[in-house]
């Protein structure tokens, strides 16, 4: 897998969970979600995409936009939005797929880095408990 325009990324922890809201739009299931990081990786927040494979049989992927997030501390002092249900267990999150046009869409989260060393500094933080 090749992210467009950046050479650095990672896979989001195991132990990850997500909110989901009760009345779902149906369209873009991604939408509708927070994700609830481990406090260990909150100065990798931003750097955390939902990304789409491009068109064609090349493996390169583009970021669509920044995913919603929580800590896990703000999640526990109250901090989740009113109308959405949860925490849920990350692996696996698609009930269904998302479809936009009568199209069914390949997506997924990843941590990408415009530097190695927040690459780096991250990639430690995610060993730290068996996750790659």
């Amino acid at each position: 897998m090749k992210i467009q325009g950046y050479n650095f990324f990672c896979d989001m922890p195991e132990d990850m969970q997500y909110l989901r809201r009760e009345s779902p739009d149906e369209r873009f299931i991604e939408e509708n979600m927070i994700f609830i990081l481990p406090d260990r990786l909150r100065k990798f927040r931003k750097n955390l995409w939902h990304v789409r494979k491009n068109a064609g049989a090349t493996h390169v992927y583009i970021p669509l936009f920044r995913v919603k997030t929580l800590l896990v501390s703000e999640a526990a002092a109250g901090a989740v939005p009113e109308g959405y249900e949860g925490p849920f267990d990350v692996f696996p999150f698609y009930a269904h797929t998302s479809k936009r046009r009568s199209r069914s869409l390949d997506y997924y989260l990843l941590f990408i880095f415009r530097d190695k060393t927040s690459f780096v500094k991250c990639k430690l933080l995610l060993n730290v408990t068996g996750a790659v």
